[in-house]
């Protein structure tokens, strides 16, 4: 059994749900700051449900649809669909089970998560497809895990907040924004790091004819632009620091973050690929999983709070 769960695990690259659902969860607890940061089992577990579901949904969809790129590419023809280690009726099968997962767990939250559901499940899944007729295939992952954040504050909140109507106008809250704008900056983060992961596959994507931007400009033109990106991330941090009224322990942890962002693209720059393995799974890890942490330091302490964080985000 635990062989079993080990290879259907690999199969969908289990380990790599730390990057989006960290980001999941602090919006779930920012959403939940009035109930100290805890929305109940219920919404945590059917949260944690729909997160995992819905990235197993996504992987195996991009393993059955790149199967034939994947068993021409040295360096992932060992993946389990080219090397015969799970049959395609299996792997069709658990993308279609862990997508009606998703819409089960949506369902069972709020009328507004079940109606997004199948538009959540185009985008993480329609990524895959992105690499044959787009050189910003980036954008399009980043677009797909921002989902993230923002589905799981629908999942608490159950719609979006607007102040009373001032002068016949609906408003906005500040609230509202920091779902949006973390959101952004998981879009940003994703769009960085997936071109150093493409550094890797250049060569082979150049002569199959698949698209990148690391393809279209180049590996060190490439990494330049993931640099810039990664540095708006750190500045959308920021603002989201400042739109949630977090105090000193998220502040020195950005310090960290932006530490870790720098020594990701000092690794990456060497393109070989224990370098690019590190900046990318170990490097994105650590910062995801300090995100959490900074959060939750945040919301479950409140002494943390600037005096105005309660007017800014009623």
């Amino acid at each position: 059994m635990i062989s079993l769960l080990s290879k259907w695990a690999s199969f969908v690259k289990f380990s790599h749900t730390v990057f989006a659902l960290p980001f999941a969860l602090a919006s779930m607890m920012l959403a939940a700051r009035d109930q100290h940061g805890w929305p109940g089992w219920r919404v945590f577990l059917l949260v944690l449900a729909a997160m995992v579901s819905g990235r197993t949904c996504a992987m195996a969809f991009n393993r059955i649809v790149d199967r034939r790129f994947d068993a021409l590419n040295p360096r992932t023809a060992g993946r389990h669909l080219p090397a015969g280690a799970i049959s395609m009726t299996s792997a069709v099968s658990l993308c279609l089970l862990s997508g009606a997962a998703l819409v089960a767990a949506s369902w069972m939250l709020n009328p507004l998560c079940f109606a997004l559901s199948p538009v959540a499940l185009f985008f993480i899944c329609f990524y895959s497809l992105t690499k044959r007729f787009t050189d910003f295939t980036h954008v399009w992952l980043g677009i797909a895990l921002a989902i993230a954040p923002v589905g799981a504050w629908l999942a608490v909140k159950g719609g979006v907040e607007f102040l009373p109507m001032i002068d016949g106008k609906l408003k906005l809250s500040h609230s509202a924004f920091v779902p949006m704008v973390l959101a952004l900056s998981v879009l940003l983060w994703l769009f960085g790091f997936d071109i150093i992961y493409a550094t890797q596959d250049y060569e082979f994507d150049r002569a199959q004819g698949l698209r990148s931007l690391v393809v279209r400009w180049g590996p060190k033109n490439a990494l330049g632009v993931a640099f810039i990106a990664h540095l708006l991330l750190w500045i959308l941090l920021a603002i989201f620091g400042a739109l949630a009224a977090f105090r000193l322990a998220y502040w020195l942890g950005l310090m960290v973050i932006g530490a870790l962002l720098l020594a990701e693209h000092l690794l990456a720059r060497r393109r070989d690929t224990r370098s690019v393995n590190v900046a990318f799974f170990k490097l994105n890890g650590t910062i995801s999983t300090l995100f959490l942490s900074l959060v939750a330091v945040e919301v479950l302490f409140p002494w943390f709070r600037l005096q105005w964080a309660d007017s800014l985000l009623r």
